[in-house]
């Protein structure tokens, strides 16, 4: 009975052939969707993903062309908590111009840190970071923008290509 109506109409959906078989008990629309999937009459749309970007590795020449900022890892304190370094390294110097234990990985805590680097060193001309939270969130570069005060127009921010 199923067999002869739902397939005369290849165009209709689960939600719709449910309905149509109102005289019956129902059963779910994914147990619907199953059996047109089961008999090769779904076509799968492929799932778009975000992937960011990667830009260029420019090599710097001189101290504050380029920053290289990272959380380490983590680890537990002997109390139970957990600690997050975060590092910000100038990439000509090899000069360690950061290293703050932080409580969390959230975006306040690390534009804290950005802050007081910026007022304490100045700004580089890039800063360069991995994929990771906070860094690869859509306000990041909005966010350190706002740490940096009015100047964010002309600075440029790397972003490293993600390991496969």
């Amino acid at each position: 009975m199923i067999r002869g109506r739902a397939f005369d109409h290849p165009s209709w959906g689960a939600p719709k052939i449910r309905r149509k078989y109102n005289e019956i008990t129902l059963p779910a629309i994914s147990t619907v969707h199953a059996v047109l999937d089961r008999n090769g009459l779904v076509t799968r749309r492929r799932k778009r993903r975000y992937k960011p970007e990667g830009t260029a590795l420019s090599p710097a020449q001189q101290p504050n062309e380029l920053w290289c900022a990272d959380y380490k890892g983590e680890f537990m304190l002997a109390d139970k908590r957990y600690c997050y370094p975060l590092t910000v390294t100038d990439f000509a110097s090899r000069y360690l111009i950061s290293c703050d234990a932080l409580s969390s990985t959230e975006e306040r805590y690390a534009f804290t840190v950005f802050e007081r680097v910026f007022k304490d060193f100045g700004l580089p001309k890039a800063i360069r970071t991995d994929n990771g939270v906070p860094f690869a969130s859509p306000q990041c570069h909005v966010r350190l923008e706002q740490a940096v005060g009015l100047v964010a127009a002309s600075r440029n921010r790397h972003r490293a290509h993600q390991a496969r």
